[in-house]
C-alpha cells in the first residue's frame, strides 16, 4: 500500500497501552467477527464526533469487524431545527412547534429512503439521525450514542424525543450525572482521541514554524489559544474578556481558532458576531487547519476552553495529550478531565480565567509541571483503544438477543 495511504493498526498503540492490553482487545474481537456495523451521525467533520467516528471505524475493521459510516442530509432548515434541538437539550429553550417536528421527520424520513440499514449493529449519534430508528425492521440492535449534556434537557423536547429514544435497545452517554430515567438500558463511554493524527501526533519544528508562518501568528509573546467550534457554549466572548483583563498584568496574544460543522448554522453567526474584536494581540480564525490546530495546542503557554456546557470537550483532551498546561470551564466532562490544581486548571467565571492566564504566563516550571501529568493522565484514560474496547464489550453483550445483558 502507497505510504500516504497506509492506515493505523491496533498493534502501533503499543507503546502507549502495553501489550497484555493488545492481545485483550484481538481477543475480544475475535469473536465479534461476523458482525457487520454500521455508524450514523450528521457530519463528516466539525466537532469532536467526527473526530472520534474517524479513527473509531478504521480501528474496528482493522480488527476485523465490518464498520461503515453514513451522514444524514438536509437542507439548512432542517440543520436550523437540530440546532435548536441540540441547544435545547442542553438547557435552553426551544418553540417546539408542529412545523419543526415535521421538518426534522419528513427530512429523517428521505434518509431511511437512502440509507438501507439492514446491519447487524445500528449505532446512532446525537439528536440529528434518531427518528431513523422508525423507519427500518430491525435486524439486531439499534444503539444512541449521545454525546451532549442532558443534565437539564428542555423537558417538552426530552418528552418528545424520548417517544424514538426509548425504542432503542440501549443509550450511550458521556457522563453518569447525565443518567436519565429511560426504560432504555444506559451505559456511559467516555470519547477518546486518535495520537496518530494530523492533530496529535509529534510535529517538527519546520512543521509547526511553517504553520505559523502561513497564519502570520506572532509567537514574540507567549501565546493563549483557545481552539473550538464557534459556539456560544464555549463562550468565545468570555474568553476575549478574560484576556484583556489578563494583560494589564502580562504580555500575551490571544489565538481563538474555530471551524462551523456543517451541521451548525449557528456557527457563522457567532464567527462573525467575533470579528470587530480582533486587534494586533487578538488573533481570531475559522480555519479547518489540523496541523495548525497541533502547532497552536504545542506552543501555548496556555489552552483554553471555558466552556460553559460541555458533554465532553476532546479539544481539552488533544492539548493534554500534546502536554499543554489546560484551564477548563468547570462543567460536564471537563471536571472529569482536569483535576484542578494537578494536571490543569478548572474555572467558574471570566476573573478566574484570566488569573490563572497570568499565573501560567509567567511562571514556565508550572507549565511543565501541569503539562507532564495531562498527558500521562490522557495516556491512561482518553486514547481510542479504551473505547475500543468500551464498544467490543457492549456489542458482546447483545450476542444473545437484542437486550443489553449486564
Amino acid at each position: 500500500m502507497n505510504k500516504y495511504h497506509s492506515m493505523v493498526q491496533l498493534e502501533e498503540y503499543e507503546p502507549y497501552i502495553g501489550t497484555e492490553a493488545i492481545d485483550r482487545i484481538l481477543g475480544k474481537a475475535k469473536g465479534l467477527r461476523d458482525l457487520h456495523v454500521v455508524n450514523v451521525n450528521s457530519t463528516y467533520y466539525g466537532g469532536g464526533v467526527a473526530e472520534m467516528l474517524a479513527p473509531l471505524t478504521l480501528l474496528l475493521n482493522n480488527v476485523g469487524i465490518r464498520t461503515g459510516w453514513r451522514i444524514v442530509h438536509g437542507p439548512p432548515d432542517f440543520f436550523s431545527v437540530t440546532k435548536k434541538m441540540h441547544n435545547a437539550l442542553q438547557g435552553n429553550d426551544i418553540h417546539l412547534t408542529g412545523m419543526k417536528k415535521k421538518i426534522y421527520e419528513s427530512v429523517i424520513c428521505e434518509n431511511a429512503i437512502r440509507c438501507h440499514l439492514d446491519h447487524d449493529i445500528t449505532v446512532i449519534h446525537d439528536p440529528q439521525p434518531l427518528p431513523l430508528i422508525d423507519h427500518f425492521r430491525k435486524r439486531g440492535p439499534w444503539i444512541w450514542r449521545c454525546h451532549l449534556d442532558l443534565t437539564s434537557p428542555h423537558k417538552e423536547l426530552w418528552n418528545y424525543l424520548r417517544g424514538f429514544i426509548e425504542k432503542y435497545d440501549a443509550v450511550i452517554l458521556t457522563l453518569k450525572e447525565f443518567h436519565r430515567d429511560l426504560d432504555t438500558p444506559q451505559v456511559f463511554f467516555y470519547p477518546a482521541i486518535d495520537p496518530f493524527s494530523i492533530k496529535n501526533r509529534d510535529l517538527s519544528d519546520q512543521e509547526m514554524q511553517d504553520r505559523l508562518d502561513h497564519y502570520k501568528i506572532p509567537v514574540d509573546l507567549p501565546l493563549v489559544v483557545q481552539v473550538s467550534r464557534f459556539d456560544r457554549w464555549k463562550d468565545p466572548e468570555g474568553v476575549i474578556r478574560a484576556f484583556k483583563i489578563a494583560r494589564k498584568k502580562v504580555d500575551c496574544t490571544l489565538v481563538l481558532l474555530g471551524n462551523v460543522a456543517t451541521d451548525d448554522p449557528e456557527g457563522h453567526k457567532v464567527f462573525e458576531s467575533l470579528l470587530d474584536q480582533r486587534e494586533e494581540r487578538i488573533i481570531i480564525l475559522s480555519h479547518q487547519d489540523t496541523a495548525l490546530v497541533n502547532t497552536l495546542q504545542r506552543k501555548a503557554a496556555a489552552v483554553v476552553q471555558k466552556s460553559l456546557r460541555e458533554g465532553f470537550g476532546l479539544t481539552v483532551t488533544e492539548a493534554m495529550w500534546k502536554g499543554a498546561a489546560v484551564i477548563g470551564g468547570n462543567t460536564g466532562g471537563i471536571r472529569h478531565q482536569i483535576e484542578d490544581g494537578v494536571n490543569g486548571f478548572l474555572v467558574s467565571s471570566v476573573e478566574e480565567t484570566a488569573e490563572r492566564i497570568v499565573s501560567l504566563v509567567r511562571d514556565e516550571k508550572l507549565r511543565r509541571s501541569l503539562g507532564e501529568k495531562a498527558r500521562e493522565s490522557v495516556r491512561k484514560r482518553f486514547l481510542m483503544t479504551r473505547l475500543l474496547e468500551q464498544y467490543l464489550d457492549l456489542f458482546a453483550s447483545f450476542r444473545t438477543d437484542f437486550r443489553l445483558i449486564g
